[in-house]
């Protein structure tokens, strides 16, 4: 009697559990499905670009006179206004070299002017024309030699950012040897490789839109297009197009940093309702049906469709434009079967 209580006893608890764990097999979790929405209006075309942040020119500044480096200026990271010391060479040599060139100057212009006043009695026309060449030459000598001087001063071209220093100071530099590196950021700009193909499709249309986010930042900048390169790239078949910040990105905003360049242009207006093969679902007689997303769950729900001559099919009959339909993958569902928006991998 014992026994039979016992036995009893484990087959109550047993059953319970039996029960629930069917329960629990037959509720799956919800599949993950990418959903579209029905509808004839233009499709926005989007895609993403990595790039990184130009300024609106870069130069490497350099004397084109040589000599020794006595004076250099320019702190890295520092902001240069336009007309700024950034360097100096020894000016000694250069302002005896002005100096001496005047001198010659001075006298030339004396030999000339009592020449000519000797003109015709003592002093023949050809010394004349002689004096006045040599007054030309010292002239051009006394030029040549203020340039040099005035070459020997390196000054900020236009409000700048000091980028790099090249050289160390009170070191002897030849004509042409790179001094600092600066960048006009008075734009900043941005660089990104599109594909031949959607280089292509954005210039047929009329607007295309630019916004740029930065890493650990979720605003967006808008863009606007400055310029474009009219040969790809040897590598990847690109082009390189350059975009410019409408807006001041704020501090710590340097030539070089990544940002990510969003896109967005509006398509051409379709004949219709445009339904992807991928989200059709055929029925044993060949009938078509798509997957209807409603409450967590999708739908079967019939659809009449056409092959239009640019190789897309178009919704003939079916459900109405604004509902959402299972894009990718419809065939691997069923009727009734629990689903949840696709939003992105890890979710």
């Amino acid at each position: 009697m014992r026994s039979h209580w016992f036995v009893t006893g484990v087959f109550a608890l047993i059953i319970p559990f039996s029960a629930m764990a069917q329960e629990a097999a037959v509720q799956p979790a919800p599949k993950p499905v990418k959903l579209m929405e029905l509808s004839d209006r233009p499709v926005v075309l989007q895609r993403q670009f990595f790039g990184q942040v130009a300024a609106r020119q870069t130069v490497d500044l350099a004397f084109q006179v040589g000599g020794q480096l006595l004076e250099l200026s320019a702190e890295e990271g520092a902001a240069m206004p336009s007309g700024a010391l950034i360097a100096q060479l020894d000016l000694a040599g250069y302002q005896r070299a002005v100096a001496q060139a005047q001198l010659n100057y001075d006298k030339a212009q004396r030999d000339a002017k009592r020449l000519e006043s000797l003109r015709g009695q003592a002093v023949s026309a050809v010394q004349v024309r002689d004096a006045e060449t040599q007054l030309l030459l010292a002239e051009i000598a006394l030029e040549n030699a203020q340039d040099n001087l005035g070459h020997a001063t390196l000054r900020a071209p236009f409000d700048a950012l000091v980028a790099r220093r090249l050289i160390a100071n009170y070191q002897t530099v030849t004509a042409g040897t790179p001094v600092v590196r600066l960048h006009d950021i008075s734009e900043l700009r941005v660089d990104i490789e599109v594909p031949e193909v959607l280089f292509r499709q954005a210039g047929a249309r009329d607007r295309v839109e630019f916004s740029a986010v930065f890493p650990g930042d979720d605003r967006r900048f808008p863009l606007n297009m400055r310029e474009f390169e009219t040969e790809t790239s040897s590598v990847g078949q690109s082009y390189t197009i350059t975009l410019a910040f409408a807006e001041n990105p704020g501090a710590f905003v340097f030539p070089g940093a990544s940002v990510t360049v969003y896109t967005s242009a509006e398509g051409i207006a379709p004949n219709g309702t445009i339904v992807p093969e991928t989200a059709l679902v055929y029925g044993p007689a060949g009938e078509a049906f798509v997957m209807v997303f409603e409450d967590g769950t999708v739908r079967q729900t019939p659809v009449k469709i056409e092959l239009h001559d640019d190789g897309l099919l178009y919704l003939i009959d079916g459900p109405a434009d604004g509902t959402l339909i299972v894009s990718t993958g419809a065939s691997q569902l069923r009727d009734g079967q629990p689903v949840r928006p696709f939003t992105r991998i890890g979710e």
